[in-house]
């Protein structure tokens, strides 16, 4: 195998996302196909990053009954009432802030989700399957302001 070697550009883009509710699947995979158009670049990757704790990105099926039974599992995972040490503010002295809201459930259920996604790119188009989309999962339900989601490509 030869290899040879090319020259790669790189486009970032941020994508402001708003949510309302927790547990709320965000499709935002027409937003990212226009990162790429945008981008120009025709082979290579994109990687698609939460700048959140709470709030996650997924591969996922957008199936309306598919994406209520991963919210109920999500609470199943992490109760929003069950106890979480990050909620008892009488004792937690570390990254606090005035407006703090006990989501110790949003932490605990992103874990199990993760903060980015990398997506190939050939031939100028996501390679997604036929039935995935890229989802912001948002895990809190206070929240006033939008999410912050990287988009970054890199190829030729």
């Amino acid at each position: 195998m030869k290899v040879t070697e090319a020259s790669f550009s790189t486009a970032v883009f941020t994508l402001l996302v708003e949510t309302t509710t927790a547990p709320e699947f965000v499709d935002i995979t027409d937003r990212v196909y226009e990162t790429l158009k945008n981008a120009g670049i025709k082979n290579g990757f994109a990687v698609v990053f939460s700048r959140h704790t709470t709030a996650a990105i997924s591969i996922q099926e957008n199936e309306p009954l598919l994406l209520n039974d991963m919210a109920m599992l999500l609470e199943r995972l992490a109760p929003r009432n069950a106890r979480y040490g990050h909620n008892d503010f009488s004792i937690r002295t570390v990254n606090m802030h005035e407006d703090e809201c006990p989501n110790g459930h949003s932490h605990c259920q992103h874990l199990t989700l993760g903060s980015s996604e990398t997506i190939p790119i050939i031939d100028g188009s996501l390679a997604l399957g036929q039935y995935q989309h890229v989802f912001v999962v948002e895990l809190d339900d206070d929240k006033t302001v939008p999410r912050e989601i990287i988009v970054q490509i890199i190829g030729t």
